[in-house]
C-alpha cells in the first residue's frame, strides 16, 4: 500500500465534505476549508485558535462556502445540527475576557463589527436589527447588563442580537441532577446545537469532553428560524477580547443539514497546551556531563539569589496559599515598572504612589499602587477583601488583578486605563472636550457598573466614593468606576455596619453624615452629584469669591424651577447635543439628590430611566423642593472627609483607622 493512498484515506476519514456542501466533519483542522480573519489562526498541531493574548481583538472562522438552508426565500428551514469542542483560557484563572459564539450568518465578513461585549458580530448601530438575519449560540463569560445577561457564565440562544432569546447558567444534566461548568476553566467542553425543522425547536446541550451527550438539553426553545435565515448562509465561529486577555480554541467541528451531525472522534482531536506551562525536562536523561554543568550553574544561581533576596524579598504567610492566583511576584512587578522609576509614575498622594507597568511575559499593561502597611492587625481580613473585590467582573469597573506583600509595603495591581480619569476632560478648560454622546455613554456605563455592585454580585458592594475623578476611561473612552479604597462589602438582605464618615465633600448623603452608615442609597446620592458633574462640567461645590460657595445641585434646581433646566449644561457642548437626553440626566440627578433616602431611586431604576425602559416620574409631583436638596452641611460633620481635589490620588488622608479605607484605592 503506497504512502499516497494512506494519506488520501486519512484525509477522507478526518474531513468529510458532501458534494453539495451540506455536511462536514473536522477532527482537528490540519486540512480544512475554513475562511479565517482577524486574529484567528490554525496552530501547528491542528487547533483553531480564534483569539490570542492581545487586547481588543476579534477573530472569525467560517466554512468557506455558503450552505443552502432552504430552496426559496419564503421556504422552511430544514433540520440541521452541529457539534464542536471548544476551550477558553484566560490570562488570569479567576478573570475572563469575552466569550465565543457559534453563528449562522448571511456573510462571513465582519470588518465593521466591534470586539469586547459585541463578540465581533455587531456594532452599536446594527445590533438588534431584523436585517441582520443572524442566528447564534453564545458561550458568554462576561455579565453585560445592557444585554440582559443572567450571569457571567452562561449559554444563550441569540437572534439578530446579543440579548439572548433564552439563556441558562453553564452546566449539564446528569443522573437526574444538574452540574455546573465554568466556561473559563481552560478545559475542553463539547456543545451540541440541534434544530428540528418540523417542530420548529432549538436544543442546545453542553458537557465536558469526557462525558457522553446528556439526554436532557441545557436549553430548549420553540422558534421558527425560517424568517430569520436566508436561502444560503455561512456557518462558523466569532470571538473577541477586551481588557482581560483570553484565548479561544476550537478543537473539532461537525455540521450537517437534513440529518444528525457526525459524531466527533474525541481521541483524534488535537491536545491543548498543558495548564500551568510546559513540563519540566528530566535532568537525569541528559547525561553525566550536563548534570555536572547544571550543578555548577545551580551553585552560581544560588549565590546570585542570595544577593538579590533582600531586594526582592516578599512577605508570605501560610494563610495566603489560598490566594495564589491573585498574588504577583514582586520581581515581576519591579521589572514591569522598570524598578518603579519616576518616569513611570502616574500619580501620588496620601494613599500611595501609582506606577505604569508592562508585565514581562504577557505584555499586559497594568497600574501598580505602592502603599505602606506597618501594622499587621487585620491584614488577613484585608487581603481576603482584596481577593473578593478582585473577583468583580464588569466591563464598567476597573479590574483589580491582584496584590503583592513585602515587609512594610503592599502593592495592588490594576488593569491600566490609558485615557486617565474623567475629571481632566471636564474641568479647568480641558485640552480635549467630550461631546454629549460620549458623556451620555459614560454616564450609562457607570450606572450599569454601580447597579452590578449593588445587586449583580454575590455580596452588596457600597462604593462610598463615586465622583468624576474616580471614573477612568479605557482606550475606547468607556467609563469604568475605580478606586475601591472606601468600599464596603456585606451580604444581601443585611444592613451595613456603622462606621466613620468617609468620602468627599459634595457627594456625601445627609443621612451618611448623621449616622455614619453608608448604604446603596448614599451611593445613589453620590451618583446624582456625579451626573451633574458630567452634564454641567462643574464640581459639586465651587468657591465663589473669597468666602462664598456655590452648590451645583441647588443651582440646577433653580434652573429647573425656572423651566430652563437644559441651560445648566456645560457650555463647551455647544449646540451638538440632544436636549431630551440632557434634560433626562439633569432631572434624574435631582431625583437622586433628594435628602430623603426613600425618595431616591435604586440603581436598577436609574439604569431603566437612562435606557428609557420606563419614564422618569414628574418631579413636580414628588414634592421636590430646595429643602429636599439642601446639603445641610456643617464643618463638624466632615472632620473625617477629604475635600474634592482634581484627582483622588492627590487627596489627603482620611482620619479613619480602617486598613481597607486607607490602602485599597484604585489604580490610575
Amino acid at each position: 500500500m503506497s504512502l499516497e493512498f494512506v494519506t488520501v484515506v486519512f484525509f477522507l476519514a478526518t474531513t468529510i465534505v458532501a458534494s453539495d456542501d451540506t455536511s462536514f466533519t473536522y477532527n482537528g483542522f490540519q486540512s480544512s476549508r475554513l475562511h479565517l480573519d482577524g486574529s484567528a489562526v490554525f496552530t501547528t498541531n491542528g487547533m483553531l485558535k480564534l483569539t490570542n493574548h492581545t487586547m481588543q481583538q476579534k477573530g472569525h472562522a467560517f466554512f468557506a462556502n455558503p450552505i443552502v438552508f432552504k430552496n426559496t426565500p419564503n421556504g422552511s428551514v430544514p433540520s440541521f445540527s452541529t457539534s464542536f469542542v471548544f476551550a477558553i483560557r484566560s490570562e488570569y484563572p479567576n478573570l475572563s475576557g469575552h466569550g465565543i459564539v457559534f453563528v449562522v450568518s448571511p456573510t462571513k465578513e465582519f470588518q465593521h463589527s466591534l470586539p469586547s461585549q459585541y463578540l465581533g458580530l455587531f456594532n452599536e448601530t446594527n445590533i438588534g436589527s431584523n436585517n441582520n438575519h443572524v442566528f447564534g449560540v453564545e458561550l458568554d463569560t462576561i455579565l453585560n447588563t445592557e444585554f440582559g445577561d443572567i450571569n457571567d457564565n452562561h449559554v444563550g440562544i441569540d437572534v439578530n442580537d446579543l440579548k439572548s432569546v433564552k439563556s441558562a447558567a453553564a452546566g449539564y444534566y446528569i443522573n437526574g441532577g444538574f452540574k455546573n461548568l465554568s466556561l473559563i476553566s481552560g478545559y475542553p467542553m463539547q456543545v451540541w446545537v440541534e434544530y428540528d425543522g418540523q417542530k420548529k425547536k432549538i436544543d442546545v446541550t453542553l458537557a465536558p469532553i469526557d462525558v457522553d451527550k446528556p439526554e436532557s438539553p441545557l436549553l430548549s426553545l420553540s422558534k421558527d428560524l425560517s424568517p430569520i435565515l436566508n436561502t444560503s448562509m455561512y456557518v462558523g465561529f466569532s470571538s473577541s477580547t477586551g481588557s482581560i486577555l483570553s484565548s479561544h480554541y476550537v478543537l473539532g467541528w461537525s455540521f450537517k443539514v437534513n440529518g444528525q451531525a457526525q459524531k466527533l472522534a474525541i481521541s483524534e482531536l488535537p491536545k491543548l497546551p498543558t495548564l500551568g506551562g510546559k513540563e519540566k525536562s528530566k535532568i537525569l536523561s541528559v547525561g553525566l556531563p550536563l548534570i555536572l554543568l547544571s550543578l555548577i550553574l545551580t551553585v552560581a544561581l544560588a549565590v546570585v539569589r542570595v544577593i538579590k533576596r533582600k531586594k526582592f524579598a516578599e512577605l508570605l504567610e501560610d494563610w495566603e496559599q489560598d490566594y495564589g492566583p491573585h498574588r504577583f511576584k514582586y520581581k515581576d512587578l519591579s521589572v514591569a515598572t522598570k524598578g518603579f522609576r519616576e518616569k513611570e509614575l502616574l500619580g501620588s498622594g496620601g494613599f500611595g504612589r501609582v506606577y505604569k507597568g508592562v508585565m514581562p511575559i504577557s505584555k499586559i499593561e497594568v497600574a501598580v499602587k505602592k502603599v505602606s502597611h506597618e501594622s499587621r492587625q487585620g491584614m488577613r481580613e484585608f487581603v481576603a477583601e482584596i481577593v473578593s473585590i478582585g473577583r468583580l467582573r464588569h466591563r464598567n469597573l476597573v479590574p483589580l488583578l491582584g496584590y503583592c506583600r513585602r515587609e512594610g509595603e503592599l502593592l495592588l495591581v490594576y488593569d491600566y486605563m490609558p485615557n486617565g480619569s474623567l475629571d481632566k476632560y471636564l474641568y479647568n478648560k480641558p485640552r480635549v472636550t467630550l461631546n454629549w454622546s460620549q458623556r451620555f455613554r459614560i454616564t450609562k456605563g457607570v450606572a450599569s457598573g454601580l447597579f452590578y455592585l449593588h445587586e449583580g454580585w454575590e455580596q452588596v458592594v457600597v462604593h462610598r466614593d463615586i465622583k468624576a475623578s474616580n471614573v477612568l476611561l479605557d482606550a475606547e473612552l468607556n467609563g469604568r468606576l475605580g478606586d475601591f479604597g472606601l468600599s464596603r462589602l456585606y451580604d444581601h438582605g443585611t444592613d451595613p455596619h456603622t462606621t466613620h464618615v468617609v468620602g468627599t465633600l459634595g457627594y456625601l448623603a445627609p443621612e451618611h453624615t448623621r449616622t455614619g452608615k453608608a448604604s446603596t442609597s448614599s451611593d445613589v446620592f453620590a451618583f446624582g452629584a456625579f451626573m451633574l458633574e458630567v452634564v454641567c462640567g462643574r464640581r459639586p461645590i465651587e468657591q465663589i469669591g473669597e468666602s462664598g460657595n456655590e452648590i451645583l445641585v441647588d443651582w440646577v434646581y433653580n434652573c429647573w424651577k425656572r423651566g430652563e433646566i437644559v441651560e445648566a449644561r456645560d457650555q463647551n457642548l455647544g449646540t451638538n447635543y440632544r436636549p431630551e437626553e440632557v434634560e433626562l440626566v439633569l432631572k434624574l440627578a435631582l431625583l437622586c439628590s433628594h435628602s430623603e433616602p426613600l425618595a431616591r431611586p435604586s440603581m436598577r431604576q436609574v439604569v431603566q430611566y437612562l435606557e428609557r425602559e420606563v419614564p422618569l416620574p414628574d418631579l413636580s409631583l414628588l414634592s421636590l423642593t430646595s429643602t429636599g436638596l439642601n446639603f445641610g452641611l456643617h464643618n463638624e460633620d466632615f472632620q473625617d472627609c477629604p475635600m474634592s481635589y482634581p484627582s483622588s490620588m492627590d487627596r489627603p488622608h482620611s482620619h479613619t483607622s480602617s486598613i481597607a479605607e486607607s490602602l485599597l484605592s484604585g489604580g490610575r
